[in-house]
């Protein structure tokens, strides 16, 4: 048995929690051990957070002989989450309709998976060490076991993690 759900929020702070409490909500009732799911849980709220702040300046073109400006993609005031738990893992998506990772800046190596034993290392997208923005990219990757960061052209970022699942005696889903 497996359970999938696919949320379309608004980019709005208040949707944060309230996918927050939906993915807890699906893992207590499927029977995930609890230290999984708060893991999985804060990197979903930081996942969303993201796209809650960046997800939505991305600009289309207007129709030929316009002035040339752009103006906000329908899309720009919302963002989707979907999760799927399916025997031994729990896979959540979050998507945007920003503009993206930015381009010009390279991807920089994983963390060492020294620092978290299931970590299989993924690259993120650089940033100012010093700049508070980007920390909640690095939580995700320290919370999941596999992380993908990416764009969808002309669609905004995808942010894609994976966490092995643990099960409490008597769980739903078991494998």
């Amino acid at each position: 048995m497996s359970i999938w759900w696919s949320l379309h929020l608004r980019r709005e702070a208040a949707s944060v929690p309230l996918a927050r409490r939906f993915l807890l909500g699906t893992m207590e009732t499927a029977g995930v051990d609890p230290d999984i799911s708060f893991d999985l849980s804060v990197a979903l709220s930081e996942a969303c957070a993201n796209a809650v702040e960046h997800g939505g300046d991305r600009m289309v073109l207007g129709e030929p002989g316009d002035s040339g400006c752009g103006r906000p993609a329908a899309d720009s005031g919302q963002y989707r989450v979907t999760a799927y738990l399916d025997g031994e893992k729990c896979r959540i998506e979050v998507s945007d309709s920003g503009p993206g990772f930015p381009a010009r800046r390279a991807l920089r190596p994983a963390a060492p998976a020294e620092q978290h034993p299931q970590h299989v290392p993924s690259p993120l997208p650089a940033r100012d060490d010093e700049a508070e923005s980007g920390r909640g990219l690095d939580l995700i990757q320290q919370l999941s076991d596999h992380v993908q960061f990416g764009n969808r052209p002309g669609h905004g970022a995808v942010v894609r993690f994976d966490k092995v699942l643990k099960w409490r005696e008597g769980a739903l889903l078991t494998v």
